[in-house]
């Protein structure tokens, strides 16, 4: 399985994870089953360029997303393409994958989520909060 994740660089599995997922530089494809890396650049409108990365992670042949955080519309626009959106991924490409393969991050749809919030500083926790 393909598995996508926002990052910093390309070092592959070494790669830190990007907090902000529109902007982050490149888009790291890990592939489970062989192991094989690759690198995409995000060439979407954060970057002037055109497209989406939802589009060009599905061009990429990513069948799940991992990410930090992500806004409604680009959860939509991964669903809207049959990938599944997990959100929690912190730390490098390899210890976000073993997190997901671990079941600790959380699959997410777009009623999960809060408007376009990608990370922006906004604290949206729901429950009970320990004052």
């Amino acid at each position: 399985m393909k598995v996508g994740l926002p990052t910093h660089g390309e070092d592959g599995e070494n790669a830190a994870i990007a907090e902000h997922f529109g902007r982050a530089p490149v888009f790291t494809i890990l592939d489970t089953e062989t192991g094989a890396v690759e690198t995409v650049e995000n060439r979407g409108e954060h970057h002037g360029g055109a497209g989406s990365p939802p589009v060009i992670l599905a061009e990429a042949g990513a069948e799940v997303v991992l990410v930090g955080n992500i806004g409604r519309k680009a959860v939509t626009r991964f669903e809207d393409r049959g990938i599944a959106v997990y959100r929690g991924a912190s730390g490098t490409v390899g210890e976000a994958v073993a997190a997901w393969d671990d079941g600790t991050l959380e699959r997410v749809g777009p009623e999960d989520v809060h408007g376009h919030g990608e990370g922006h500083g906004h604290d949206h926790s729901h429950g009970e909060h320990d004052h």
